[in-house]
């Protein structure tokens, strides 16, 4: 009796278990279309706007506008905590920039090895007194340094505090009106701070921010910090990251900026208006993803206030950076940004979500982000747990499974090739046709295994996130020409 019993409630289950996993299929398949059609009307403003960007980029006179007495003044902040092996290029790279006025001011956060050090020693700066603002609260500075021969460079040493904190000590010591935040494992090109000021001086009353586009330095020649010989990264990790970013920032920001939607300007680079930024509080610390959460209170602040405003992206304003190249730098790097993310949605987008008040950015951005880029990985596991209950209970047969995944693999690689169309079209910062090759292979080699592990590792910050883990995480820097 107890077996026929048992047989009922087996039935009972796997019925229940086959109708949950039928209405799945259909919300995983509104999802899947969802997702696409999504990307794709992204990106279809990318591709309409990059070409008077195009236009913009040929007939600018550039080299006329970087002495023109009509150019903002920029303060630029480079946040710098143990980066020995870079800042002394980093700060050569902006010290050559072509530009009228700007003034570059380098804080060391309590960094552990030479980084202090080596500033002093390469630029002979001594210890001044300045008269600095206190409009956002920051720790301890133990000293500010300077040398006349350099008129334009300040360094900041200040207790350990975290990213945020050494950006807001910036932001008080700074003289100018705009801002921009440079990462020291960065470089930016002689001309990149003049294209950044071209967009925001097309409506300089309401462009609150710009930010610039960020690409793979690895495997690039560096003389006296300045990028002399561009070259696909060799690596396998920095080369996956490459068509990454390029698919990120020339797929989508372009196009998120076109409909000032825009979530994340880059902490490698952006631009942003000082009198907005001390407004919103300054940078938040605790965040893993303070240059989105800037980014987001900068958004609520004007709509909350009625302010007209944009937040703009500038694709030619070019910063090459140092992608990691290993495992464990890469995943620390990658669960630091879901932990990010993740605290930013509950923290501060949540608010603002399906809000009518919030414009495009809170009907369409956060949504966007919560659900396919928040809870994305959450959507993948169940739909990889889904399939394996499909098979195991004869709802379908390997053949749908794998034209649903070759569907969906060309809907995306469709994507990484608008970008690289995209990247040919207006930038061609890669001319060899072997680079380009390599670009659309490695677009595909991103969906054999590294966009999986991607999902593990956003999956691992948001327990993270969980533990109250606000750590940076690891990251080890190597001088630029390795």
């Amino acid at each position: 009796m107890w077996v026929f019993g048992y047989q009922v409630m087996l039935d009972s289950f796997l019925k229940g278990l086959r109708e949950f996993l039928l209405y799945y299929s259909y919300v995983a398949l509104f999802y899947v279309i969802l997702v696409t059609l999504l990307y794709y009307f992204i990106f279809g403003f990318s591709i309409r706007h990059i070409f008077s960007i195009k236009r913009g980029i040929q007939y600018n006179r550039i080299n006329k506008l970087s002495s023109s007495s009509q150019l903002p003044p920029v303060s630029l902040l480079v946040p710098a905590y143990n980066e020995e092996l870079t800042i002394i290029e980093n700060v050569r790279s902006l010290l050559a920039l072509n530009y009228a006025e700007y003034e570059v001011i380098v804080v060391n956060d309590g960094s552990q090895d030479r980084t202090l050090k080596c500033m002093l020693e390469e630029f002979k700066l001594e210890l001044i007194h300045p008269v600095h603002s206190s409009s956002i609260k920051t720790g301890k500075i133990r000293g500010v340094y300077h040398n006349p021969e350099y008129p334009n460079l300040y360094l900041v040493d200040k207790e350990n505090g975290g990213k945020a904190d050494s950006l807001n000590a910036g932001i008080n010591l700074s003289h100018y009106a705009l801002i921009s935040t440079i990462d020291a494992d960065s470089l930016l090109e002689k001309d990149a701070l003049t294209r950044i000021a071209r967009v925001y001086m097309e409506n300089p009353e309401e462009t609150v921010a710009v930010g610039g586009n960020v690409r793979i330095v690895n495997s690039c020649t560096v003389e006296d910090g300045i990028v002399k010989d561009v070259q696909f990264p060799r690596k396998l990790l920095p080369a996956l990251q490459h068509v990454e970013y390029t698919k990120a920032f020339l797929g989508g920001r372009i196009g998120w900026s076109a409909v000032n939607g825009l979530i994340i300007i880059s902490g490698a680079f952006g631009v942003f208006q000082k009198e907005m930024v001390i407004a919103v509080g300054g940078y938040r610390g605790g965040y893993p993803g303070e240059d989105m959460n800037i980014v987001i209170k900068l958004h609520r602040h004007c709509l909350d206030n009625k302010i007209p405003y944009r937040v703009a992206f500038c694709p030619d304003a070019v910063c090459w950076t140092q992608a990691p190249d290993s495992y464990r730098i890469l995943s620390s790097q990658r669960k630091r940004w879901g932990r990010g993310n993740l605290k930013n949605m509950i923290e501060e987008g949540i608010h603002m979500v399906l809000r009518p008040k919030y414009k495009v950015f809170g009907m369409l951005t956060l949504p966007y982000n919560i659900v396919f880029e928040t809870l994305n990985p959450y959507f993948r596991l169940s739909g990889l747990l889904a399939i394996l209950g499909y098979w195991m209970l004869n709802m379908t047969d390997w053949y749908t499974v794998i034209i649903f995944s070759l569907v969906n693999l060309f809907s995306c690689f469709a994507l990484s090739l608008g970008a690289l169309f995209i990247e040919e079209t207006a930038f061609s910062r890669y001319p060899k046709l072997g680079d380009l090759n390599k670009m659309i292979l490695y677009s595909l080699l991103m969906f054999a295994g590294y966009r999986q592990i991607g999902v593990w590792w956003r999956l691992n910050g948001h327990v993270q996130f969980l533990r109250n883990n606000n750590s940076w995480g690891t990251m080890v820097r190597t001088n630029f020409n390795k």
